[in-house]
């Protein structure tokens, strides 16, 4: 078959060299997968792997380069999964990490995922890559859908026109990736035959490379594609020259010569914007090979995505729709959790009994059971039967959002009024991770690109409360605002508070966001692209193993590590004494006056220190302080509870000021380390600590005085 020319296209064959003789001992390839966020980069490199890497359906979801391994005939190929990008031209985390791994990370070769329904947006990363490297397999995933939606795609004109394999796969389910590994293996070994293509950039643009590039071919040889680095120094492009520079350990863009003939070529353009118009060529060039390829039999294949985006995502029904999801998911939570957590309660509390029996019956110190299984073992249960059951309904249900291509439609909608906030549009997609755990937040603040407005979305992430939150707030928010009068209705309008706190919470964030922005982190907001990935049918035994396995596993152990040594704090605060009074009433009662003006006692505000390892444990301990048991305790009956609570000066005044400070407090143990770990900085680390306290004080001082005067 000839290869069809059509413009803006120039052809340089790489010939095939012999393969190396079967050898027993494996060989090594390093292959790196590549693509645009959201066309299931990740899941190709989990099916290729088998590795549990995370997958989400939102743009960005890979921040740094994971890493996986498979073997296919007798070869060792070491995968790296890059950051998804949508160019290789611009200067973000992203893009740096994927331009850098591409062009001096010396890969074997290159999958670059595209999606199958939508090839012409993908195909400008693929051509920019291509520039680079000949080495290249084109994965075209996500074929299923776009048969379902009438797509046909040419596949063999389409590697006609990129000059390199194409195959077709649905990595979800599996399939085409045996042919996949084939090929891979083929182009690591020389075995496949490959044309590195050359997008055309006008006669002259492409006079001013070709001199350039004559320039670096007389200088000393550098290990990478001169026409792309002559575009580079056309560009004037000091990151990257700079990068290229640094990795290759030569200064070439000093070289005089070069110099020269840059400083002349770029005269010669007369300062044209060089960037546009090698931009506006490589879309062009996508456009042409789209129509060449890809046909569709029905104009309205996207029809259903549109009409549903068109609900989702509108002004006005876009965020009441986002509120009654949440809460939705809220009532199915509350619901759902009940149970479980009396279960689960039982079990532990049976089996605490028996260690009980156990310390018992060969004569142990009861100091050293007290402090084991009073202390210790008891924090660790409470953590558990109250964390555990609310995550396993919780997170499978977000976990489905997230699948089926919600959460960036969240982003989407709260884009433009985090843009007025002075922080990034892509912090919508933390909050949302914060809702399980804060921590996880922090982690997924990654995303961000800019460090500025990184920083503002670790520093705000608290004001999302996390599931350790939840118990406090819906056992306040029973006792004092549900009567049995509801009936049926109780749980609808427990999720309807807490999802109105929890609105409370995202406005506050907006408001620090935008205090900060004008103050201590001042900057100019920027722009990004977000992708609205189309709707997919959730695959519900992956959302269980991973929300199962990837989240409430491991938030539930993280919580367990840092909950078992606060059991021991709290039981030696509670019954070490000092003249009959233990360290805790001595601190309570230091702390009460200030604790008074802000709502609370000292009590409250003593339990929410002490809870700093895990927001779980704050509530146990104000109900082990007033009972004086020396031990964390709850009562199961609210109504004994509400009565505990009121004979020791509990107002609805409390109850208000006690769920906005649990809203608004200082970050758990685990959120602060991970946020020490992210910014690498004691300073932000504090600020992230301080900020979201302060903030607590004022609003609930603010909020005591004013019910003082109501």
């Amino acid at each position: 078959m000839n290869l069809i020319k059509i413009p803006h296209l120039k052809v340089r064959t790489t010939k095939s060299k012999t393969s190396p003789k079967p050898s027993n001992k494996k060989i090594e390839k390093t292959i790196a997968i590549a693509g645009n966020p959201n066309v299931g980069k990740s899941t190709v490199f989990n099916a290729l792997t088998g590795l549990n890497q995370h997958t989400g359906n939102w743009p960005g979801k890979t921040v740094a380069c994971a890493c996986g391994k498979y073997t296919y005939q007798n070869i060792n190929f070491n995968v790296i999964d890059i950051p998804g990008t949508y160019s290789l031209l611009s200067n973000s985390s992203e893009e740096e990490i994927a331009r850098d791994f591409i062009c001096f990370g010396k890969p074997d070769a290159v999958i670059v995922v595209l999606d199958a329904t939508c090839i012409e947006r993908n195909l400008n990363l693929a051509l920019q890559i291509l520039e680079l490297t000949p080495k290249v397999i084109i994965c075209l995933n996500l074929i299923d859908e776009a048969y379902r939606k009438k797509i046909h795609i040419d596949v063999d004109e389409l590697s006609l026109q990129l000059g390199v394999p194409i195959v077709t796969t649905n990595a979800r389910s599996k399939k085409g990736l045996n042919e996949l590994m084939e090929y891979t293996k083929k182009v690591c070994l020389n075995e496949a035959k490959v044309y590195q293509i050359h997008t055309d950039y006008g006669e002259n643009l492409e006079s001013a490379i070709s001199k350039i590039k004559s320039s670096l071919d007389k200088s000393k040889k550098l290990d990478i594609d001169h026409r792309w680095l002559s575009i580079k120094l056309l560009e004037n492009n000091k990151k990257i020259i700079s990068s290229t520079e640094k990795f290759l350990n030569n200064n070439f863009s000093k070289n005089s010569k070069i110099q020269k003939t840059v400083n002349k070529e770029r005269k010669k353009l007369k300062n044209k914007n060089i960037q546009d118009t090698i931009v506006e060529s490589i879309i062009k060039r996508a456009e042409k090979i789209y129509q060449l390829c890809v046909k569709i039999k029905t104009k309205k294949y996207n029809h259903f995505d549109r009409t549903v985006d068109n609900i989702l995502t509108s002004k006005i029904t876009g965020i009441p729709i986002m509120v009654l999801l949440l809460l939705g998911i809220f009532w199915i939570t509350i619901t759902g959790a009940n149970y479980p957590s009396e279960i689960i309660a039982s079990g532990l509390f049976w089996l605490q009994d028996r260690l009980l029996e156990f310390f018992i019956s060969i004569n142990s110190p009861e100091w050293l059971y007290s402090i084991i299984v009073l202390g210790i073992y008891r924090t660790l249960a409470w953590v558990v039967s109250v964390m555990l059951p609310p995550m396993a309904i919780f997170f499978p249900l977000f976990t489905i959002l997230e699948d089926i291509g919600y959460l960036p439609r969240v982003a989407f909608n709260l884009d433009n009024i985090f843009k007025k906030s002075g922080a990034h549009g892509k912090q919508a997609l933390t909050m949302c991770m914060g809702f399980g755990c804060n921590a996880c937040g922090a982690i997924g603040c990654r995303i961000v690109d800019s460090p500025r407005e990184q920083l503002i979305a670790l520093i705000t992430n608290n004001f999302v409360p996390c599931n350790g939150r939840f118990p406090l707030l819906i056992s306040i928010i029973t006792m004092f605002f549900i009567t049995e009068k509801l009936g049926i209705f109780q749980s609808f309008f427990k999720s309807l508070i807490l999802t109105l706190i929890i609105v409370l919470g995202i406005l506050v964030t907006f408001i620090i966001s935008k205090i900060l922005s004008k103050t201590i982190l001042k900057g100019v907001t920027s722009s990004f692209i977000l992708e609205l990935p189309p709707y997919r049918k959730p695959q519900i035994g992956k959302i269980l193993v991973r929300s199962v396995l990837d989240r409430t596993i491991f938030v539930l152990g993280r919580a367990i590590a840092i909950a078992a040594p606060a059991g021991l704090i709290i039981w030696l605060t509670a019954n070490i004494k000092i003249n009959d009074i233990s360290i805790f009433s001595y601190c309570s009662d230091f702390l009460n006056p200030f604790a008074k003006l802000i709502g609370l006692d000292g009590v409250i505000l003593m339990a929410f220190i002490l809870g700093f390892p895990a927001n779980e444990i704050v509530f146990p301990i104000i109900i082990m302080s007033y009972m004086c048991t020396g031990s964390i305790l709850e009562i199961e009956n609210h109504m004994a509870l509400r009565e505990l609570l009121i004979s020791h000066g509990w107002t609805y005044r409390t109850a208000i000021c006690t769920m906005l400070f649990s809203l608004m407090h200082f970050p758990c143990g685990t959120t602060c380390w991970t946020i020490k770990n992210e910014t690498k900085s004691v300073k932000w680390t504090a600020l992230a600590f301080l900020i979201p306290t302060i903030t607590g004080i004022i609003v609930c001082f603010i909020a005591n005085s004013v019910m003082k005067i109501i």
